[in-house]
């Protein structure tokens, strides 16, 4: 393909604390720096813990993860600069004092630090997520009223406001409805090429796959099936017999 790998495991397996079986065996990738990849399989697959794997939050028991040509058990603190990740959970407190733009502009702490003023063009990132996202109106609301859905959408406009070189989207469609999902996965597109991101995608719902995504990585018991274009990998007797129904 011509671009640089940014993103390489070799034969990385994980297990977690406790468990005798990995969640991931022995996975072999390597992803080239634009690509827009999208990590499927059945519930249990690892498709979460691959993600939590290449940002170092989970450690990784065999193999190698480099990320931008650096380990990232070596240099997770600043990989994780460079990494916008949005996980499949999360928890706001409805009491929360916070309105939506403070959390989204906290995206903006790992690369200028928490003390530091926030700058014209930090507000301005702050502005474009929130376009880009559909969520303007939200801006002054306090982060603890909203519904699933808006906050779903209020955690992936903080995570392109971070401005990052990798984007790690766990099921980011998750609490949309169809209309939102499909208008953000278009959004998410074109940002995607406008700022040459290096996107990863576990998603669900195949009907909402991203057309700008030029990769598939079917996962089955913590092992890598497939991994080619959406046409070859999302084959009709795979989608079948391999993914259950929402």
């Amino acid at each position: 393909m011509g671009q640089s790998r940014i993103i390489e495991m070799k034969h990385v397996s994980t297990i977690y604390e406790g468990e005798k079986v990995p969640s991931l065996f022995d996975i072999t990738l390597s992803i080239a720096q634009g690509e827009f990849v999208c990590i499927v399989g059945p519930n249990g697959a690892g498709k979460t813990t691959l993600l939590e794997t290449l940002n170092g939050l989970i450690p990784h028991t065999d193999g190698q993860v480099h990320i931008l040509g650096k380990n990232i058990k070596e240099k997770g603190v600043f990989l994780r600069k460079q990494i916008g990740y949005l996980p499949q959970e999360f928890t706001v407190d409805p009491l929360s004092p916070f309105l939506v733009k403070d959390i989204i502009l906290m995206g903006r702490y790992g690369k200028i630090g928490l003390f530091k003023n926030i700058s014209k063009n930090d507000y301005w990132l702050l502005e474009r997520s929130l376009k880009i996202i559909g969520i303007e109106e939200l801006k002054d609301k306090p982060i603890g009223k909203l519904s699933g859905g808006q906050l779903q959408k209020v955690m992936l406009a903080r995570v392109l406001t971070k401005r990052p070189s990798i984007l790690f989207l766990d099921e980011p469609f998750s609490n949309l409805d169809y209309r939102s999902t499909h208008t953000i996965a278009h959004q998410l597109s074109c940002a995607h090429d406008e700022n040459h991101w290096t996107t990863l995608m576990v998603i669900h719902d195949l009907a909402s796959l991203p057309k700008h995504c030029n990769r598939v990585i079917y996962l089955e018991e913590g092992r890598v099936v497939k991994d080619d274009t959406p046409e070859k990998v999302l084959t009709e007797d795979l989608l079948e017999t391999s993914l259950p129904s929402r």
